[in-house]
């Protein structure tokens, strides 16, 4: 049974749900939802909401959960002030975070303070080199989906001479870092390089500039739209270049803001991609998540529905208390849809990647390389 109460805030629109599990055996527990539902960030931080409440509509018999969701919009003092905000509502035993680095980093020391796992797929490294315990990541940091964007470039696409677009922010920074470093390794530094804010709309110069210094494949590492952006400006100014993306390109919602032609020569990393895949669990929790949402899940939804799914086997294990729940977290592993999640030691859960590709004629991309256990902790 759900009951639902309509909250107000000064920046967003909170709902509150409640599930309701047999009164002899609920374990009631708070896991707010803090992410960005509106601004440049609103498609991924949307399919996180909805990735996270599915999985608190279909908790383990015995387990009850309330929640709410909180936008986070851009701003890491929105993001704060949303934590601080679910905080002082009740005693939450861990939330769903953001997905932009840059909020994250604001988080986390509120998080600490409090003694809060914050459950993100944010992929930005930082977040998981700062000694902070409570941090757990779902999707593929940066060390592990930068290595199979860099080497499906290199290895499997005969890449020589890269050239790489980035956004401004904590994430365009961290995966260029990555990146570029794995492809020195490999012997293919980038010819050339440019940062962009997720506000720019026309490309053209940065584009014009990439194609003087005469690359063989473009890489992106950009949020949603100013991927899309990036894609239809190369193409309208001719450049056909092989294209492989970060995992902004893998999402549903960043296709069909492109005709299927656009994207001929265009692939991505990724953690997994629902569409793509006919596992029989994987193709239940897609239809389920487009009867309920009336879209496509990504693997941003999917990931947030295992982290959220993982603290809901703690709590079904007997974890009561937001330290007990960190600590079952940190010391187990857990089969989810898209992949077997085990921290590290420091909150990095997830440790395969992806790599999907368009065939120029469907909105649906193929997985065509799969990468395991990259950075060996499985």
């Amino acid at each position: 049974m759900f009951r639902h109460l309509m909250l107000c805030a000064t920046f967003c629109t909170a709902t509150l749900v409640q599930i309701v599990a047999s009164p002899a055996s609920a374990k009631d527990a708070y896991i707010p939802i803090i992410v960005p539902l509106t601004g440049f960030l609103s498609l991924e931080g949307t399919a996180q909401r909805n990735g996270a409440v599915q999985a608190l509509e279909n908790t383990p018999e015995g387990v009850s959960a309330t929640y709410e969701v909180l936008d986070t919009a851009t701003s890491p003092e929105q993001a704060v002030t949303a934590l601080h905000r679910a905080l002082d509502r009740g005693e939450p035993v861990a939330a769903a975070a953001s997905i932009f680095g840059t909020q994250m980093l604001a988080m986390l020391p509120v998080a600490k303070r409090a003694g809060l796992p914050l459950v993100t797929v944010s992929g930005t490294a930082k977040l998981t080199e700062l000694n902070n315990p409570y941090i757990f990541r779902f999707f593929p940091g940066d060390a592990v989906v930068k290595v199979a964007h860099a080497n499906y470039a290199v290895r499997e696409l005969g890449a020589k001479r890269p050239a790489l677009l980035y956004q401004t922010t904590a994430y365009g920074q961290s995966g260029r870092v990555h990146l570029a470093r794995r492809l020195r390794e490999m012997g293919t530094p980038l010819v050339y390089e440019e940062a962009l804010a997720p506000s720019v709309k026309d490309m053209l110069p940065a584009l014009t500039k990439l194609k003087a210094a005469a690359p063989d494949v473009i890489l992106l590492h950009l949020h949603s739209a100013p991927t899309a952006l990036a894609i239809r400006q190369a193409r309208a100014s001719g450049l056909d270049l092989p294209v492989v993306a970060g995992s902004a390109m893998h999402q549903p919602s960043t296709a069909k803001l492109l005709e299927a032609a656009h994207l001929k020569g265009v692939c991505a990393e990724s953690a997994s991609s629902p569409v793509s895949e006919s596992v029989a669990k994987i193709a239940a929790f897609t239809r389920e998540f487009r009867e309920r949402f009336a879209t496509d899940p990504d693997a941003f939804a999917m990931a947030q529905y295992d982290g959220i799914n993982m603290v809901l086997a703690a709590l079904a294990d007997g974890a009561s208390s937001a330290q007990e729940v960190r600590n079952w977290l940190a010391g187990h592993t857990f089969e989810g849809l898209a992949m077997t999640y085990k921290s590290d030691g420091k909150g990095n859960m997830a440790h395969d990647a992806v790599i999907i590709c368009y065939d120029g004629e469907t909105l649906v991309p193929t997985v065509v390389k799969r990468y395991h256990n990259v950075d060996g902790v499985l």
